[in-house]
């Protein structure tokens, strides 16, 4: 489970850049009940200064982070950021190990220090050396981050690379009615109850969302799935898959927003 006492290697931030940030805090109010606090400058239309950027909160807690989409041709996507004891050294790691470097290490004041990177598939994530800001102040409750999920046209190389890098533990299991193997994800030196997220194989033509490459995507909890999945496409968004029963998981479904950034739902299930 993810939780908010963030060791090294959990997530403990994610951000999204979109086209239109008013859209896409309205989009996400709609679906995850999230409220969005303007961190811009006046000068824009209505409330809320320019909506050039911002935080996420949930029940007055911070959850993720939005702003402007600014790199040209990039594909629009949360991006989810990783804890690490020291940005240079993980970036010396991800060289290391096959990756490239995005954004260099850098400080954004005394909030703490990132770095972006891509791992050899194709996959984009990002760490984050704490300072002032430890991350996010909410998890794995309905409207928060509760796992993560990288898909992957060769897992193999996945594990070697992220283990490389983070030191990640996996574990494989096999998914129901033949659907492949699945690898769960646990920070090193954790217990396999803080498992944090999962990586899974799929076929080249499966990762058109992102032109081939490997990608990560975030799965939030809600407290009534088809609700949430309602909010979707009442606000413009659509759905890849579901919402469907996974046993041993929950009721989720796959879905995109309104400018094609995915994400899933996700009502776990009640122990018996």
């Amino acid at each position: 489970m993810i939780t908010t006492d963030l060791t090294p290697g959990s997530p403990c931030w994610l951000d999204l850049g979109a086209p239109d940030v008013r859209a896409a805090a309205a989009f996400y109010g709609s679906v995850l009940g999230w409220d969005y606090e303007s961190m811009g400058g006046g000068g824009g239309e209505g409330e809320g200064g320019d909506m050039e950027g911002g935080m996420f909160q949930k029940d007055g807690k911070t959850v993720a982070g939005l702003g402007k989409l600014s790199e040209e041709g990039a594909r629009l996507a949360w991006m989810i950021y990783y804890r690490v004891t020291d940005a240079d050294a993980t970036t010396q790691a991800v060289e290391g190990a096959g990756g490239t470097v995005r954004v260099p290490p850098r400080d954004l004041g005394e909030w703490g220090r990132m770095a972006q990177y891509t791992d050899p598939s194709g996959g984009q994530f990002a760490v984050w050396q704490p300072g002032k800001n430890a991350g996010f102040e909410l998890a794995d409750v309905p409207g928060s981050l509760s796992w993560t999920e990288l898909y992957t046209s060769d897992a193999a190389a996945a594990k070697e690379f992220y283990g490389a890098v983070f030191g990640w533990q996996f574990s494989d299991t096999e998914m129901p009615g033949g659907g492949g193997t699945y690898t769960l994800i646990t920070p090193a030196g954790l217990p396999e109850e803080r498992m944090q997220g999962g990586l899974m194989q799929v076929r080249e033509e499966d990762l058109a969302l992102a032109g081939g490459q490997a990608y990560w995507h975030p799965v939030f909890a809600v407290a009534d799935c088809d609700a949430a999945v309602a909010a979707v496409t009442g606000d413009g968004g659509s759905v890849q898959m579901g919402p469907v029963d996974a046993e041993g998981v929950g009721r989720l479904a796959v879905c995109l927003d309104r400018s094609d950034a995915d994400f899933v739902v996700l009502t776990p299930s009640t122990p018996s």
